[in-house]
């Protein structure tokens, strides 16, 4: 004889992340900006801090979504090292891989951080994903991050990037920026969430 069992969600995150998303920021893009940061609202409130992209569209095609750190001065230029790899497929059924990506790697550089390969400017064509940053105002060790963005590429296909690394230092994060490697975002939302 089987049972019934009312399953109850719970719609919170894992316990493993240790609360609830609080909404801290919202960038909103309706017009060509090179870049879109965040430079208050990152500190030790919260130990874990979320990204989340949505619907981002360039304007120059087969150029590069970026990530940089500010680490207690004017410029987004602290140093890092990193690693990309992704997974593709083209629309037409071919060229299905999924490679790692030396040349996307940053070993010791201040230079911006490749969260996607390719930008397609086709009118829809964009990329969406989050990035988590971990313990950004600590002043002991390096900071983690953790990313993962989807977009349509090129040809066309669908390319899911998978990024990560950390800032290597021991001042404070307190402003992040994403941008494009040239031309800039057209359009779109980033939000920045704190982790409870």
């Amino acid at each position: 004889m089987s049972t019934y069992t009312d399953i109850r969600y719970d719609y919170n995150l894992p316990s493993g992340f240790g609360g609830s998303l609080n909404l801290l920021a919202t960038n909103t893009i309706t017009s060509g900006v090179a870049s879109s940061s965040f430079t208050s609202g990152i500190d030790s409130t919260y130990r874990t801090y979320l990204f989340k992209f949505i619907n981002l569209h360039f304007s120059n095609q087969d150029e590069a979504f970026f990530l940089n750190f500010r680490d207690g001065g004017s410029a987004f230029d602290a140093t890092k090292t990193t690693t990309f790899f992704f997974g593709q497929h083209k629309e037409d059924g071919t060229s299905g891989a999924l490679s790692y990506d030396s040349d996307r790697d940053l070993a010791q550089s201040t230079g911006g951080h490749f969260l996607h390969l390719t930008t397609l400017t086709d009118n829809d064509a964009s990329y969406s994903g989050e990035m988590y940053l971990f313990s950004p105002s600590s002043t002991t060790f390096v900071k983690h991050f953790i990313a993962r963005v989807q977009g349509m590429s090129g040809a066309p296909k669908t390319v899911d990037a998978f990024t990560a690394g950390y800032a290597n230092v021991t001042a404070a994060i307190d402003g992040v920026e994403f941008s494009a490697s040239a031309g800039t975002i057209d359009s779109g939302t980033i939000k920045m969430y704190g982790i409870a």
